[in-house]
């Protein structure tokens, strides 16, 4: 089984956390596919809030509502993918740059679903690039500021975020407090918010694998 049907796989497998209200939904590739698969049951939900442009296109493609997260207050479901978990259901997110709106989503929701394929289960995080979105004119002394974290930065040339601002992802790390990282990077001025979703974590985490889909919970 390719990894695009295990993405599909877990996906399809969130659908049973969906069960009205207006639910939050995520971005990428996995996302896409769980998009898709909601349009087969958008009448169970009153609409969605989005977590990118991209993701905004798609739900309204398929005429679901998307509202302001303003508007509708606190969410009972979350459902988005990830590029790195542990078993501890901490994750690093934003490979694809909406790790800020991600992260506002997943506050403001009961119960986070995160949805990957199997490969995305590590032991320690870290080999995928740690994502942090800067304001422009602090790019230069974030990057230094995480280099004594013991990262090596990379500015992601030629992208802009949803928010107008910039991403560095940070290689090199082997996380293993991904909680107090989380914690000292969004401390840096300058720092919008970095991709560790530690200290509001998945709560559910569904893997597409060949065996079928296998379902993680926190604690």
């Amino acid at each position: 089984m390719d990894q695009d049907a295990l993405k599909k796989q877990a996906a399809e497998a969130a659908l049973q956390y969906v069960e009205g209200g207006v639910i939050g939904v995520g971005t990428g590739s996995t996302v896409n596919h769980f998009i898709d698969f909601l349009a087969t049951v958008k009448g169970r939900i009153d609409g969605a809030v989005s977590s990118s442009e991209a993701s905004t296109a798609r739900l309204k493609q398929h005429g679901i509502a998307v509202l302001d997260l303003n508007a509708v207050g606190d969410l009972a479901l979350y459902v988005d993918g990830a590029d790195e978990s542990n078993r501890d259901l901490s994750l690093i997110k934003g490979g694809g740059g909406a790790l800020t709106r991600e992260k506002i989503v997943a506050a403001a929701s009961e119960r986070f679903v995160c949805i990957a394929d199997e490969s995305k289960l590590v032991d320690v995080l870290g080999a995928f690039p740690l994502p942090v979105e800067v304001i422009p004119m602090a790019r230069s002394l974030v990057a230094r500021r995480l280099v004594r974290l013991g990262g090596t930065p990379v500015w992601r040339e030629g992208f802009v975020t949803d928010n107008g601002n910039l991403i560095l992802d940070v290689q090199g790390l082997k996380i293993m407090e991904p909680m107090a990282l989380e914690q000292q990077i969004n401390n840096l001025p300058g720092v919008v918010t970095c991709g560790l979703f530690a200290m509001r974590g998945a709560d559910v985490l569904i893997l597409g694998s060949e065996a079928g889909a296998r379902t993680l919970t926190r604690g």
